[in-house]
């Protein structure tokens, strides 16, 4: 008898767990944009994301076409007992629908990889540049951590800069390379550099947004930001 009572309360507190996660329901005025289902708590079964334009205005900025700038989210679900319920909310990782010079253009990718969510996100600064965003989260301890983050910034002619970090391994990779369309511009030199640095935590996904975390790069007076 004596086994009982912690059995009891394993599963009483599993019970409450899985209450406490609220049905989902598709807000009303929210257009999707984007559906994947892959495993991300290593607990056999698929989870579900789902990607949504909002009807909440970002901005008052119209593209050419007059479609509006709207705000996104996504929502991790679960599957309990048959019936959907939100497992995770986020709104501060994706950029609006109209963000960019062209949001035309933009370029959202999200998917799952060996047990982690990766969100892709391109789009154009000016009509000459472009930047790429990667970044990866990972289920752990309770919650989603960033564990890594690609960013990729070129010019059509000028140049082409990766910042790149691992936030697991701590390994940083700088690198920039420059050109010239026109012959008789001076291109200065190329620049690569690998260097670790760890965080003393991990970041999690719920506050994370996009170039607003930076570290110190070395023997360098600029930063690299996040």
């Amino acid at each position: 008898m004596k086994f009982v009572f912690p059995f009891l309360v394993i599963l009483s507190v599993t019970s409450l767990s899985a209450q406490s996660l609220k049905n989902f329901s598709l807000p009303k005025g929210y257009t999707q944009i984007a559906e994947i289902k892959g495993d991300l708590d290593k607990d056999g079964k698929d989870e579900t994301v789902l990607v949504f334009d909002t009807n909440i205005k970002a901005s008052d900025s119209q593209d050419l076409e007059g479609t509006s700038d709207y705000k996104r989210v996504f929502y991790i679900l679960k599957n309990e007992n048959g019936s959907s319920t939100i497992w995770k909310e986020n709104s501060t990782v994706l950029f609006s629908s109209g963000f960019g010079f062209y949001p035309s253009d933009n370029d959202l990718g999200i998917k799952i990889k060996n047990n982690c969510l990766i969100i892709e996100q391109q789009f154009f600064t000016n009509s000459r540049h472009t930047q790429h965003y990667t970044h990866t989260f990972r289920f752990q301890n309770g919650d989603f951590f960033l564990i890594g983050s690609y960013d990729h910034f070129e010019d059509t002619c000028d140049f082409s800069f990766t910042n790149e970090i691992n936030f697991s391994t701590g390994k940083v990779i700088v690198d920039k390379a420059y050109s010239s369309c026109d012959d008789e511009t001076k291109i200065p030199k190329n620049f690569h550099k690998e260097f670790t640095h760890k965080l003393q935590n991990l970041i999690r996904m719920n506050d994370f947004k996009i170039g607003e975390h930076k570290f110190k790069i070395p023997g360098l007076k600029e930063d690299f930001v996040f």
